[in-house]
C-alpha cells in the first residue's frame, strides 16, 4: 500500500504485543473514545499464538468480536512473531510503517516490566517508542512500504497492572471508564480459548478490582490510569484541578462522610 492508498486517518491508536492485552489494559478508554465520536485503532504486534489454549484462526475471531464489542473501527495485526519479540530494526519499520498508514494523533502504548509474565511486554513497549521515532523518518520510504514520513504528535503509556516503573513518571491521569466498564469486560470475555470460567473470573476480579482503585481516587466508579514520562503543561490551573472531576459527584465510601482523595 503506497502513500497514494492511504486509508483513513485514525484520531487515536493503542499498541501492545498480544490481542486480548489492550482490552484488559485500557478497553474501557478505547470504548469511549469511541462513544465521544473519534476514530481509534487497536494495533497487536502479534498474534499471540501459539498458546496453550488457542489457534491462530480462533485468535483472529476473537480479537475480530472484542473489536467489534468495543466499537473500535480498525484493528491491526503488524505479524510480529510472539514468545520470541524482541526490539529491533525489522520490528520497527514494522509497526512504524502502519502509523504512516493511519497517522495517529496519539499512540497509546502498553508500558512496564513484568516479570513473572511474557517478556514480550516489555519489548512491545521498547518497538512502540522506536516505531513512534522511525515513522519520523525521511529518505528511508522504502523500508516502510513506499509511505510517506509521518511524525506521531503524542506519545501516551497504559500500564501493566502489576508494574511499579511507570507509576513512578512524572505524569499520571486517569480516565473515568464507569459507563464501559461493562463493555470492557465482554470485550475481554470474548477471549474464550484463552479464558475459561475460572481464569475470566480471576481476570474480572482484577480489572474490577484495579479499575476501582484507579478510579475512586479521583471520584469515579472506575478508572483507568495513564502515565506520561513528562510533566502535563496547562494554560489554566482550575481547569486542570475540575476537569478530573468532570461533572460527577464524588463517590462516597459505604460509612464514609468525606470524598476519596483526588
Amino acid at each position: 500500500m503506497g502513500s497514494d492508498q492511504l486509508p483513513e486517518r485514525l484520531d487515536v491508536v493503542a499498541v501492545a504485543p498480544h490481542p486480548d492485552d489492550l482490552e484488559i489494559l485500557c478497553g474501557g478508554t478505547l470504548a469511549k473514545l469511541v462513544k465521544q465520536g473519534y476514530k481509534v485503532g487497536i494495533f497487536d504486534l502479534t498474534s499471540g499464538e501459539p498458546t496453550p489454549r488457542g489457534t491462530l484462526a480462533t485468535r483472529k475471531k476473537e480479537a475480530e468480536e472484542a473489536r467489534r464489542i468495543l466499537g473500535v473501527q480498525v484493528r491491526v495485526n503488524v505479524e510480529l512473531p510472539n514468545r520470541v519479540l524482541m526490539d529491533g530494526p525489522e520490528a520497527r519499520f514494522a509497526l512504524a510503517t502502519q502509523f504512516r498508514r493511519y497517522r495517529p494523533g496519539i499512540v497509546i502504548v502498553a508500558g512496564g516490566r513484568t516479570p513473572a509474565a511474557s517478556p514480550d511486554h516489555l519489548q512491545g513497549q521498547l518497538i512502540g517508542e522506536a516505531a513512534r521515532f522511525y515513522s519520523q523518518l525521511t529518505k528511508w520510504d522504502e523500508r516502510f512500504d513506499g509511505t510517506s514520513p509521518y511524525r506521531v504528535p503524542h506519545l501516551v503509556y497504559i500500564p501493566y497492572p502489576f508494574d511499579a516503573e511507570t507509576r513512578h513518571w512524572h505524569s499520571q491521569f486517569v480516565v473515568d471508564i464507569s459507563d464501559t466498564i461493562d463493555q470492557k469486560i465482554a470485550a475481554v470475555r470474548a477471549y474464550e480459548s484463552q479464558f475459561d470460567t475460572a481464569r475470566f473470573q480471576k481476570v474480572e476480579h482484577l480489572i474490577r478490582s484495579t479499575n476501582g482503585f484507579h478510579g475512586a481516587r479521583c471520584g469515579y466508579m472506575f478508572g483507568e490510569l495513564f502515565a506520561l514520562p513528562t510533566p502535563i503543561g496547562a494554560v489554566d490551573l482550575v481547569q486542570v484541578v475540575h476537569g478530573s472531576k468532570g461533572s460527577l459527584a464524588p463517590v462516597q465510601l459505604p460509612g464514609k462522610d468525606h470524598p476519596p482523595m483526588g
